[in-house]
């Protein structure tokens, strides 16, 4: 089996973020979400994956490089414009030849992975398996239908009255077969050619869905919101790891990892939390579910539920919660404020 990882579209819902980077490569407990989504398909046993990449391709091969260092082989395949998922497997068919594989968006959040999943197609090989999971607002998603035995008996993509709770979250198993539905299908009223339609394709000629439900927790990071609550799951499982320096007037209480290189100077650090390496923390109060990423500085700072990228700076700042602080980013105290607000910028200013 092979893998096929979706990374290459823009990520509008993440903007200012995604201006300057790949929405996959936001992190989460200091991680790259692809990092996760590659680790979590390695964990299949799958070792030859294919990423498509768009814009953001040369810090994407930054970041994973070729994926020796996560014991896989990556094959990156370019995309000029996002013109829909069964569209990327067209594009990927040189690369998949005629082996089953996996196609996982690569801005999903499954910490719990899909191994049993993946196992229950191996054994069964259906033309294809659907991940569903439950949701309580089913017309904002593609949507599976299924008889008494589980196999699926239609798609609905965001259905105005659902007849099913259970969305597609995904996570898609193929056989080759999936490739004569996906050249048969025409695009989509949004011009896109949609892999909905290529599995219905498939129901339509005879062929054998099935759905698998997914019961442990899943998150499409394409908010900030979703962010910040897929950081706090995830450090919940975090392990207590202190290598970098901590000085004698420093705190240190719950799960918190401190990054080899980095230093925690007169501060308290409550877990669960991660500080960065080479991150400096000074004076400051960090509370819970808060990941600094590397090379970071924490000045007379208090800060929980949030996350500082590689780089930021936050000096004289007190009380800031659910915020994500991007790269390299200067936030600083002033006698009034004084805002340079980009495009797509979400700005609150606590009163007085």
């Amino acid at each position: 089996m092979k893998a096929l990882v979706l990374s290459g579209g823009s990520g509008t819902r993440l903007r200012p973020f995604s201006y300057s980077m790949p929405k996959q490569l936001i992190p989460i407990a200091n991680k790259p979400v692809l990092q996760h989504v590659l680790e979590n398909i390695r964990d299949l046993g799958v070792t030859e994956i294919g990423v498509i990449v768009g814009g953001g391709a040369e810090q994407i091969e930054a970041a994973v490089g070729d994926g020796s260092g996560l014991g896989v082989r990556i094959t990156y395949i370019p995309q000029e414009n996002p013109t829909g998922l069964a569209a990327c497997v067209s594009l990927a068919r040189p690369f998949l030849g005629n082996d089953d594989f996996v196609m996982y968006l690569g801005d999903n959040m499954l910490p719990d992975g899909v191994g049993e999943i993946a196992a229950q197609f191996a054994a069964d090989r259906p033309a294809a398996q659907v991940v569903v999971h439950k949701v309580a607002d089913p017309t904002a998603f593609g949507v599976a239908e299924l008889d008494a035995e589980g196999r699926v008996t239609r798609l609905v993509e965001k259905p105005k009255e659902p007849r099913s709770d259970l969305a597609l979250i995904g996570v898609y198993f193929f056989t080759p077969a999936i490739h004569e539905a996906v050249a048969s299908i025409e695009p989509s009223a949004r011009g896109e050619l949609e892999i909905t339609d290529a599995i219905q394709w498939l129901l339509t000629h005879g062929a054998d869905v099935r759905a698998s439900q997914y019961e442990g927790y899943w998150k499409d990071t394409g908010r900030v919101d979703d962010v910040l609550a897929c950081n706090r799951k995830l450090l919940d499982d975090v392990k207590p790891d202190v290598v970098g320096e901590v000085d004698a007037t420093s705190v240190i209480t719950g799960q918190v990892v401190v990054e080899a290189g980095a230093r925690v100077v007169r501060s308290t650090i409550e877990g669960p939390a991660i500080i960065g390496a080479g991150t400096l923390v000074e004076d400051s109060r960090v509370g819970p579910y808060t990941s600094i990423g590397k090379d970071c500085v924490l000045r007379g700072t208090h800060m929980d539920e949030s996350i500082a990228l590689d780089g930021a700076t936050v000096t004289e700042v007190r009380g800031l919660h659910g915020s994500v602080i991007g790269r390299s980013a200067t936030v600083g105290q002033a006698a009034q404020h004084r805002l340079v607000v980009g495009d797509h910028t979400s700005v609150e200013v606590a009163a007085a």
